[in-house]
C-alpha cells in the first residue's frame, strides 16, 4: 500500500546522505511484505517460484526505479498526484489519487476478514475456529467494529494511531514470517510427506491451465507498495549507484520471504484444502502440534490479528490525509474539506468509513467468505493497477515532455532504458489488470457474468466519479492558505502539452517563483489554479479565461 506517498509533508528540507543500502533495503521489505496472501499463490506448489520471479522482474524493479526517478524529479509533496500531473494535468492527476484512495477502501474489508480468521484461531478448539472464521455474520460484524474503531483513533491525529502501530509490523509480519519459514521446512526435511509435488518439471506452471493464470495475476499486488519509500533515494549516499543496490537487496528479500513462505504453506496443507482465509493459520497450528508446541499457535494468532489490526489504524489516516490535501488544493468542495482540531479529515473519514461498510455487506451476500474475499482483493487490485498504469505512464512521457529536467536518481541508458524498464511495467500492469476481470475456477464465486459485471460496473464507476467531480469543480473549492505547490509546467506558464526544455530542478524553480510572487505582494504561488511566476495566484472570476489545465 502507499499512503505515506499522498500524506502531507512539510516543507521541503535539504536532508543528509544518511540512510545506507541496507537500512533502505529493509524499509522497502517492511512496507511491501504480508502473510494474508500466501495461501492463495500455494495452490501453485514449486510453481509459484516462476510467478513471483516473473511478477519481480517486471513489475517490482520497474515500481521501485521509476518511483525513484519521480520522486528525486518532482520532490514537492503530492506523491502519485503530483507525478501524473506532471505529465497528463491535473486532470488525470486527480483520477491517480482517488482511485487511490478507493482501492484502500476496498482493501480495508480483505484484510481486516484476515484479521478476524486470525482472532478466531485464537480458540484451542481448531475445529470451532474454522467454523467461526467461515461464519459471514462473524466477518462482518469484526470487519465493522474494528475499522469503526480505527476511524475514530485516527480521528484523534498521529499520536494517537502511531502509538497503536509502532510495533505491528514486527510482531505482526516479520516474526510469524520467520517461524512459518523455519517450522515449514522443518516439517519437510524430518521426513513428512510433502502435498505437493516435487522435482524440477513442477517449476514451470501449466499455462494451458487458463484458471491460473487469472489468479497468478493478483500476484503483482504482492509487491504493490515499494514505490512509498521512492522520496528517500535523495537521503542515500551515491544514489546513482547504491539505490538500485538497495533496490536489488530489496526484491530479493522480499521474494525469499514469499517463496519460502508460500512453499511453508504448501507443504502442510494439501491443495484442495487450501483456504485464502484459514490456511496460513491452519498451517501454524499443523506445525506446531508437530513440534511439539501446540500451545504457540494461538499466540501467533494473536500476533497475526495485531499486526492487521495496528496497520489499518494506520492506513486509516493515510489516504484520507492525501486527499485532503489535493482537496485544499481546489480538486474537492469545501464540505470535504472540514478537519477537526487535531488537523484530521472528519468527512472524508466517515465517508470512507461509509464505503467500508457498504463494500464489507458483500461478506453477507456473497456465496461465501472466500468469495466475497477473492472479489474485494480482485477490485483492490484492478484500482491500484489504474493508478501503476498513469505511473509508468507519466515517467515515459516526461521524459519527453521534461526531458532536461534534474532527477538525482534516473534509470540509466536513456530512452532506452526507461522504455526497457517503465515499458515493461507498464505492460506487466496492463496484463494484470486484464486478467483480474476474470474469476479463477479455484475460487467459488458465483455466477461468472456477476463477478465480472460487479467488478467491471464499480471499476467504471470509481473512475468516472473523480472525472465528473474535475468537470464541474469551481475556483472557490481552493484555501486560500494553501501551500500545496503548483505543478512545474503551471509554473512556467506552460500546459502539460507543451514540451519544455527547462533544466532548472523543481524546488528551484518553485523558490524562485515564490519569491517573485512575494515581491509583486501577491505571496506564493500555489494551489490548483497557480499561473506561474509572472502572476501572483488568484481566483479566476467567472468571466476569465480557463486555467490551461482545464482545457487539456
Amino acid at each position: 500500500m502507499t499512503a505515506q506517498q499522498s500524506a502531507p509533508a512539510k516543507k521541503s528540507v535539504p536532508q543528509k546522505a544518511t540512510i545506507s543500502i541496507f537500512a533502505l533495503a529493509m524499509m522497502n521489505i517492511v512496507a511491501v511484505v504480508s502473510l494474508r496472501g500466501l495461501p492463495s499463490e500455494a495452490e501453485y506448489g514449486l510453481g509459484s517460484i516462476f510467478y513471483y520471479l516473473f511478477a519481480a522482474v517486471f513489475f517490482l524493479v520497474p515500481v521501485s526505479l521509476v518511483a525513484a526517478e519521480l520522486a528525486t524529479g518532482w520532490p514537492e509533496r503530492g506523491g502519485v498526484f503530483r507525478w501524473v500531473g506532471e505529465a497528463f494535468g491535473g486532470r488525470w492527476a486527480f483520477v491517480a489519487m482517488f482511485v487511490l484512495f478507493i482501492e484502500v477502501s476496498v482493501w480495508f474489508p480483505t484484510v481486516l476478514t484476515f484479521g478476524a480468521t486470525a482472532l478466531a484461531y485464537t480458540d484451542d478448539n481448531t475445529s470451532f475456529a474454522e467454523r467461526l472464521s467461515s461464519n459471514r455474520a462473524y466477518i462482518l460484524l469484526v470487519v465493522l467494529a474494528v475499522y469503526w474503531l480505527a476511524t475514530f483513533i485516527a480521528m484523534r491525529g498521529a499520536q494517537a494511531f502511531s502509538r497503536v502501530a509502532k510495533w505491528g509490523g514486527l510482531i505482526g509480519t516479520i516474526i510469524p514470517a520467520a517461524l512459518l519459514i523455519v517450522l515449514g521446512f522443518s516439517y519437510v526435511f524430518a521426513g513428512n510427506p510433502s502435498q505437493i509435488k516435487m522435482g524440477w518439471g513442477e517449476l514451470i506452471p501449466d499455462f494451458g491451465n487458463f484458471s491460473n493464470v487469472v489468479l497468478a495475476a493478483s500476484i503483482f499486488l504482492f509487491y504493490a507498495g515499494m514505490e512509498m519509500n521512492a522520496i528517500h533515494v535523495k537521503e542515500v549516499k551515491n544514489a546513482s549507484r547504491n539505490y538500485p543496490i538497495a533496490i536489488g537487496i530489496a526484491a530479493l528479500g522480499t521474494v525469499i520471504i514469499f517463496v519460502l513462505g508460500t512453499l511453508a504453506i504448501a507443504f502442510v496443507v494439501p491443495q484442495s484444502e487450501i483456504n485464502l482465509t484459514q490456511s496460513l493459520l491452519t498451517t501454524f497450528t499443523d506445525v506446531f502440534r508437530w513440534a511439539g508446541v501446540e500451545w504457540a499457535a494461538p499466540i501467533v494468532a494473536v500476533a497475526l490479528a495485531i499486526g492487521v489490526f495496528a496497520g489499518v489504524v494506520t492506513w486509516v489516516s493515510g489516504p484520507s490525509s492525501g486527499l485532503l490535501s489535493v482537496a485544499k488544493a481546489g480538486y474537492l468542495p469545501r464540505f470535504w474539506q472540514v478537519t477537526n482540531k487535531q488537523g484530521m479529515a472528519t468527512h472524508i473519514l466517515i465517508a470512507q468509513a461509509g464505503i467500508v461498510t457498504l463494500l464489507s455487506a458483500a461478506f453477507v451476500l456473497l456465496p461465501s467468505v472466500q468469495s466475497a474475499y477473492q472479489i474485494l482483493s480482485q477490485l483492490a487490485s484492478i484500482l491500484y493497477l489504474v493508478m501503476y498504469l498513469l505511473m509508468f505512464g507519466a515517467a515515459l512521457y516526461l521524459r519527453y515532455s521534461q526531458p532536461n529536467r534534474p532527477r538525482p536518481y534516473k534509470i540509466p541508458g536513456g530512452a532506452v532504458g526507461m522504455w526497457l524498464i517503465g515499458g515493461a511495467g507498464f505492460v506487466a500492469s496492463a496484463l494484470a489488470f486484464f486478467f483480474s476481470f476474470f474469476p479463477p475456477s479455484q475460487v467459488p464465486t458465483g455466477s461468472p457474468t456477476t463477478y465480472v459485471g460487479f467488478l467491471l460496473g464499480l471499476a467504471i464507476v470509481f473512475v468516472a466519479i473523480p472525472l465528473v467531480i474535475y468537470a464541474v469543480r469551481k475556483p472557490h473549492w481552493r484555501q486560500q492558505d494553501d501551500d500545496f505547490a503548483p505543478f512545474t509546467w503551471q509554473i512556467e506558464g506552460g500546459h502539460p502539452g507543451v514540451v519544455s526544455e527547462s533544466s532548472v530542478p523543481t524546488p528551484e524553480l518553485l523558490r524562485s517563483a515564490q519569491a517573485q510572487a512575494g515581491a509583486q505582494g501577491g505571496g506564493a504561488a500555489t494551489g490548483a489554479d497557480a499561473q506561474g511566476p509572472s502572476t501572483p495566484p488568484r481566483h479566476r472570476g467567472e468571466g476569465e479565461p480557463p486555467h490551461p489545465d482545464e482545457q487539456h
